[in-house]
């Protein structure tokens, strides 16, 4: 069925054993990630791990444009607008399957027992760095663009954003959250987000070496040896400079400190000839106050967690944003209208309250299923 939202298939290898192959196939969408993948991708996964004739996984996109630009809001959307977005409005059911299926989904790549290669060619934002990141083998190419950007919606980084990000190094983390900037492959690969450089004209050459390997079954080992046909596909390519190695220093001094405040203050002030520098700054000022506090709030409760208590933490983040205004309001300034002018309330970081913060972490029902076992 071509017209399946996710493609699956086998690359056969040379002792008869084979990898899975998966293929997000809506391009005309960037690939953005829908319910209705995440429902063909998570049980697929599960079948893969448990066949012993799979000995690895590719996750892999149609298209040269994106891998996956997000999380697929429009839907959502819809139902923000039907349930209400003021706090303790009816139950929003769809945007509890949502959260709770996607980051089910994140864990299990997270988790694989098997060598799990993502390709993460062109735009990888939001809901597809989730798929990426996790993966034991995340590649990046001369195409890639990765940003959280979830400050522009009235969101935050989610997806296990608030764990991942905080792994960066320095506060480098904290800065892609607050600004939404972009960054190359280089700079994925400096920021922990992807391990290797492969030019995408090198693809093919992959999945040959892929194809003419015997594998042993062994995970250990057969992570080993995608590892090595990865770092031969890399030998000799050009990459990018990273911004976020250039300006490390910089982003430390802005990001220093235990005062949100003063990060804000800093940012804001920010005056710099790096085109990059100055956009990052720019998008901090336009992006979502309520975005900017809970993110940071995040970033202050995440350290000692687990990943899985970290996806529990961020369910009821998510179903927060549903039930307050600002979610709804930035889908609409950027996907639905596309005036790029949202109202954010509160306008300002120096109007939200700790009680507005905490309404937005407190449980709202039961916790999704789909978390309750994640270890």
């Amino acid at each position: 069925m071509t017209d399946a939202v996710v493609l699956f298939d086998f690359l056969p290898t040379a002792n008869g054993r084979r990898f899975g192959v998966a293929t997000l196939n809506a391009p005309a969408a960037l690939n953005a990630l829908s319910v209705d993948m995440v429902r063909l991708l998570t049980p697929k996964l599960r079948e893969w791990a448990a066949d012993p004739q799979v000995v690895g996984v590719l996750l892999q996109a149609a298209g040269e444009k994106a891998f996956c630009a997000g999380g697929d809001l429009r839907q959502l959307y819809r139902t923000l607008l039907d349930c209400g977005s003021a706090p303790n409005e009816k139950r929003n059911e769809y945007a509890e399957r949502f959260f709770g299926e996607e980051y089910e989904l994140d864990h299990l790549i997270h988790t694989f027992p098997k060598p799990f290669l993502c390709w993460g060619h062109g735009i990888v934002m939001g809901g597809g760095v989730g798929l990426m990141v996790g993966a034991s083998h995340r590649v990046v190419t001369e195409g890639s663009r990765v940003a959280m950007p979830e400050i522009n919606i009235g969101l935050y980084p989610d997806v296990g954003g608030s764990w991942f990000l905080r792994r960066t190094p320095g506060r480098t983390g904290l800065f892609l959250a607050f600004t939404a900037a972009q960054i190359n492959g280089s700079d994925a690969i400096f920021a922990g987000l992807a391990d290797v450089l492969v030019p995408q004209a090198r693809k093919a050459q992959v999945l040959e070496a892929i194809g003419a390997t015997a594998w042993s079954g062994n995970d250990r080992a057969d992570r080993a040896l995608l590892s090595r046909i990865l770092a031969t596909a890399a030998e000799g390519a050009s990459r990018p400079l990273s911004k976020l190695r250039e300006h490390y220093d910089t982003i430390e001094s802005l990001m220093a400190g235990d005062d949100l405040l003063d990060i804000a203050r800093r940012l804001r002030a920010l005056q710099s000839d790096d085109a990059w520098l100055q956009g990052a700054a720019k998008a901090f000022a336009k992006g979502a106050p309520s975005s900017i506090a809970l993110t940071w709030e995040l970033w202050q409760r995440v350290p000692r967690m687990s990943l899985a208590e970290v996806f529990r933490l961020e369910y009821w983040a998510s179903l927060g944003f549903c039930a307050h205004k600002d979610f709804a309001e930035g889908i609409r300034a950027v996907l639905v209208d596309k005036d790029r002018n949202p109202k954010w309330q509160p306008a300002t970081l120096e109007e939200i309250t700790l009680a507005f913060v905490e309404d937005h972490l407190k449980p709202r029902g039961e916790m999704a299923p789909e978390l309750v076992p994640l270890r």
